[in-house]
């Protein structure tokens, strides 16, 4: 039987480069399980991953019934109690047992605070394009904005115009 010969020609792939360095992190905030951390949206769904993500796992004194944090911002929170129970269920399969026994939701601004700012881009979705104003408005607005010598400015005059005018006819 002959070696098999390598596929790779030396390389590595970047999850096991970092995988040392990935669990030494989730390690220090008390991530057993780091897959919590790097498959969220997968484990607790889009729409919530989309608005929570997990800060740290507290474990006990007797190391029994951890407590998992969650940082959601303020308008999200109640949305996010109401869910606690499904979320516990769904952490603790990961775990594959009952690892955590409560879960506490941290507030943050939208921006977030010193150095818990808030990313939730997970599942941002894309604004709804806002509806063209019909060609008679744009036409006018045109008109209003014409005497401009700035494009930028007359760009920005016509925008306004249009709003104004689109209103106005509603």
């Amino acid at each position: 039987m002959t070696p098999r010969r390598s596929t790779t020609k030396g390389f590595s792939r970047t999850a096991s480069l970092l995988q040392k360095q990935i669990r030494k992190a989730g390690e220090s905030r008390g991530f057993a399980v780091t897959r919590l951390l790097t498959h969220w949206p997968e484990i607790v769904g889009e729409d919530l991953a989309g608005i929570a993500r997990p800060v740290e796992v507290k474990y006990g004194r007797q190391g029994f019934g951890a407590t998992l944090t969650i940082l959601t911002t303020g308008a999200q929170a109640p949305m996010v109690e109401m869910q606690k129970e499904q979320l516990r269920e769904k952490v603790n399969s990961v775990y594959g047992y009952s690892a955590i026994s409560r879960i506490r939701i941290t507030q943050t601004a939208p921006i977030g605070f010193a150095e818990g700012q808030a990313d939730f881009s997970y599942a941002q979705k894309a604004a709804p394009e806002p509806a063209r104003p019909d060609p008679e408005i744009r036409r006018e607005a045109a008109a209003i904005a014409h005497g401009a010598e700035d494009q930028a400015l007359r760009a920005a005059l016509e925008a306004l115009a249009q709003n104004v005018l689109s209103k106005t006819k509603r």
